[in-house]
């Protein structure tokens, strides 16, 4: 296929126009799944009393969701890419329900694990399949849909942890059995979304993108390369967002004191930060390009993050607002030009990139507490602010919309 016959497709999908409801039903759906999962976590004190689990037993339940969700994404993907499922998601979703029912009902530590896996397998096929969905339902503006499916899993990340203290914490492990109702809702979005993505499927939607499976102006090399710079930025960008949602809180009652609940509402103010970004980040892509947005999201963050540890408590809070918007612009962005790199791997790409965020913040969040058991949470963030300098590599990005513009 020629290089100006592939770029048909963007301008064909803006004139189709976005659909958005199908956008506002998978972003949905997406927060239904990712408050699901962050109810695991949530419910972690509930689980070691009960089964007299050691914080080694509870951190391999957290591997079992990690590893199903992380490590199944890119594969699926890469199955879809190549055989579409329009129904995928929600058979994916009756993973995550038949978790849950057992999870609510578990009397071993063995049906907790299978639990957990199951609820990560469901995870595993969602991200993916729903990443396509939306690029789909875009109408040629990719970085607007990635960023209103990407909010609703920000939300639906900040709900599971409340809504465990407010339902299952008082009422105990069965109360767990109440949120299948949200997967059933789910599963019944989905289902109507499967019947959507059917349709475009019938009218050949995917078969044209799957021609192409690189970047037509792009060697096999550059695209590797490319790619390798997209993953080293993913590693700044979620080891640093490890450092302030995991430990944000002991940061600010060790450095300045303040009471659980002061330093729990500035970890509100940042996550609510973060979903600004999130939202913020796709439609400036579109505008002004996805590399210039990743440039500025990763690199830019750099001042802010190097002043933070030596800020008092008023400049801590703001230069965080700052951090969480700046920096969580570039997740969609990062995905979507990755997409554009390789547009006939839509699925795989989605899925690595989506499997990456969650193995990436896991691992962070695991050495960054081994740190700060040795050095102190102070020494975290002195070390973490020079993470965002690994955006310089985006120099060695291409730039895609240039490209795109010069056909």
């Amino acid at each position: 296929m020629s290089a100006t016959g592939t770029q048909i497709e963007p301008r064909r999908q803006a004139g189709e126009g976005t659909v958005f409801t199908i956008l506002g039903a998978i972003s949905f759906a997406h927060m239904l799944n990712d408050m699901i999962q962050s109810l695991l976590p949530a419910i972690y004190p509930i689980l070691k009393t009960n089964f007299h689990l050691d914080f080694s037993k509870v951190g391999m339940i957290t591997l079992t969701t990690q590893l199903t969700a992380s490590l199944l994404q890119p594969l699926i993907g890469l199955y879809t890419d190549r055989k579409p499922i329009p129904y995928s998601l929600p058979f994916g979703m009756g993973f995550t329900l038949v978790g849950l029912a057992m999870l609510s009902t578990a009397s071993n530590y063995a049906f907790i694990l299978i639990a957990a896996g199951l609820i990560g397998m469901g995870s595993a096929v969602f991200h993916p399949e729903s990443s396509r969905v939306a690029r789909m339902a875009s109408g040629g503006q990719h970085g607007l849909a990635q960023s209103l499916f990407q909010v609703g899993g920000n939300a639906g990340s900040s709900l599971g942890p409340l809504l465990a203290a407010f339902i299952v914490l008082p009422r105990g492990q069965h109360s767990i059995i109440w949120f299948t109702l949200a997967a059933l809702l789910a599963i019944l979005l989905l289902m109507n979304v499967g019947e959507w993505y059917k349709r475009r499927e019938a009218m050949g939607h995917s078969a044209r993108a799957r021609k192409t499976l690189i970047h037509p102006d792009l060697s096999p090399r550059k695209v590797t390369l490319s790619l390798g710079v997209l993953i080293a930025l993913m590693f700044s960008k979620f080891f640093y967002l490890s450092s302030l949602t995991s430990y944000y809180t002991f940061y600010l009652i060790s450095k300045f004191h303040v009471s659980v609940e002061n330093a729990e509402l500035h970890l509100f103010a940042f996550l609510g930060a973060v979903a600004a970004g999130t939202i913020i980040g796709g439609p400036i892509g579109d505008r002004f390009g996805r590399k210039y947005v990743i440039w500025c999201s990763i690199l830019g963050v750099l001042p802010f993050t190097l002043l933070l540890p030596y800020s008092n408590l008023f400049w801590t809070g703001a230069l965080s607002l700052v951090i969480g918007v700046i920096l969580a612009s570039a997740f969609s962005a990062i995905v979507v030009y990755a997409q554009e790199l390789m547009p006939g791997r839509v699925g795989a790409i989605s899925g690595l990139f989506f499997g990456l965020a969650f193995g990436m913040a896991g691992v962070g969040a695991a050495l960054l507490g081994k740190l700060a058991d040795h050095s102190g949470i102070y020494f975290v963030y002195q070390v973490c602010a020079f993470l965002p300098a690994i955006g310089l590599l985006t120099g060695f990005l291409p730039n895609l919309d240039r490209r795109r513009l010069a056909h």
